[in-house]
Formats: structure tokens, C-alpha cells, sequence
């Protein structure tokens, strides 16, 4: 008990630098997923084919695979296949290479939920719209966006706190998050091995955070219930 309250201090601090970058590319995920999974949506439901063909094609695949795989594939393909390291070395070109195959992955999942919102609001509204003169812009933003925004919450919600224990995944291309904070004090790391003890203290990060955003997303669930 000694050894470990000794130890307690430098674990800490390793377990709050890791996950400051878990954070960190949780908010990245987000913003870059919520924007791109729309376009992915549109592209899906687009009357031009290619482009319907080309969005369907990319979520199935995406969705098809592991996003372990993924990660793999976009940082080390291009510089052990095509011999260009775009990503570049260390801590930055990990992270970089990690938020896109993150950003990418959710886009599609996030894509099939936004499709899913806007095929359920009733076709009888945007007729109802074009009659009284609205423009097809104005029908999306002014009553679909608002309606199908409620509708996708519970769904979001769930990807959103899957995505906060889905960072771990970064730690198979060396991104120094926070289980591989927790794990280095296993193999040894600042004086400290075979401890495995820091490795448990993380899901204590873990349930805090999806604690808080399972607050944040039921209070936005409940400011929505206008739409009822």
C-alpha cells in the first residue's frame, strides 16, 4: 500500500496527460464527424448515381470493417506501400493520422443515423412547404433539420459514448492516450513496472466522462421534446 501511494502522484499525472489527448481526439472526432457524416447522408440519398453508388459503397465499407483495421491502413499505407509518410513522425503525426480514420468512421455511422432522420419526417411537409412558396433550403432548415435533430438524438447519443471508449483504439498505431498511459506502468515506465493497478484507475476516467455527457445529452433530449 506504501509503494502504491509513493507511486500514486507520477501515475496521476501519466493517467491526466493521456487522457487530455483522449479528449482531445474525442472533440477533433466530433467536430469533423458530425459535418462530413451530412454531406456522406446527402450523398447517399443524391439522385445523381455515381455519387449515390460512391456514398453507399464508402459506408459499407467503413462499417464493414474493424476500425482497428482502419487505423492501421491510413498510417502506415502510405508510407510502407506508396513510400510517402504524409503523416510525418512522432506524437503530432499519430494524432493526425488517428483523427482522420476517427473522423471518417463515425462520418458513416453518423451518415446512416442523419438518413435515417430525414427519410422518417413525412413527405406530406415538404409538399405541404413547396406549396406555400417555401424553397427547397428553406423546407430542409426551417422543418426537417429541427424535427429530424430530435429524432437522432437517442441514436447520437449512443455513438457519441461509444466513441469516448473507441479512442483506446489508438493506442495500436502508439498514440500515447490514456490506457496507454495506464499500460506503460505495466511494462515499465518512470521507474514503475509491472504495476497494474494504473491500468484499472482508467476506467475511472472513462465512467466520469460518459457520465457527464450522458447528463449533457438527456438534458438536450428532454429541451427537444417540444417537437412531440
Amino acid at each position: 500500500m506504501e509503494l502504491i501511494l509513493e507511486q500514486m502522484p507520477i501515475v496521476i499525472h501519466s493517467l491526466n496527460v493521456g487522457f487530455l489527448q483522449t479528449l482531445k481526439l474525442f472533440f477533433v472526432t466530433l467536430i469533423g464527424a458530425f459535418p462530413l457524416g451530412l454531406i456522406i447522408a446527402f450523398g447517399s440519398m443524391s439522385r445523381f448515381r455515381p455519387l449515390r453508388y460512391f456514398s453507399r459503397i464508402l459506408v459499407w465499407v467503413v462499417r464493414g470493417t474493424p476500425l482497428m483495421i482502419q487505423l492501421l491502413i491510413i498510417y502506415y499505407f502510405p508510407g510502407l506501400v506508396l513510400g510517402n509518410p504524409i503523416w510525418g513522425s512522432g506524437e503530432t503525426g499519430r494524432f493526425l493520422a488517428a483523427s482522420v480514420s476517427f473522423i471518417l468512421n463515425y462520418a458513416c455511422y453518423f451518415s446512416e443515423i442523419y438518413r435515417g432522420g430525414i427519410l422518417s419526417i413525412p413527405v406530406g411537409q415538404n409538399e405541404a412547404g413547396l406549396v406555400l412558396g417555401m424553397t427547397k433550403r428553406q423546407i430542409f432548415f426551417k422543418v426537417t433539420l429541427l424535427q429530424m435533430i430530435k429524432r437522432i438524438v437517442p441514436p447520437m447519443s449512443n455513438e457519441i459514448i461509444t466513441l469516448v471508449k473507441d479512442t483506446s483504439l489508438a493506442r495500436i498505431i502508439a498514440l500515447q492516450e490514456i490506457i496507454w498511459a495506464g499500460q506503460s506502468f505495466l511494462k515499465g515506465s518512470q521507474g514503475i513496472a509491472g504495476a497494474i493497478w494504473p491500468l484499472f484507475f482508467t476506467a475511472v476516467y472513462y465512467l466520469i466522462c460518459n457520465g457527464i455527457l450522458t447528463v449533457l445529452l438527456g438534458r438536450l433530449e428532454k429541451k427537444l421534446n417540444y417537437f412531440r
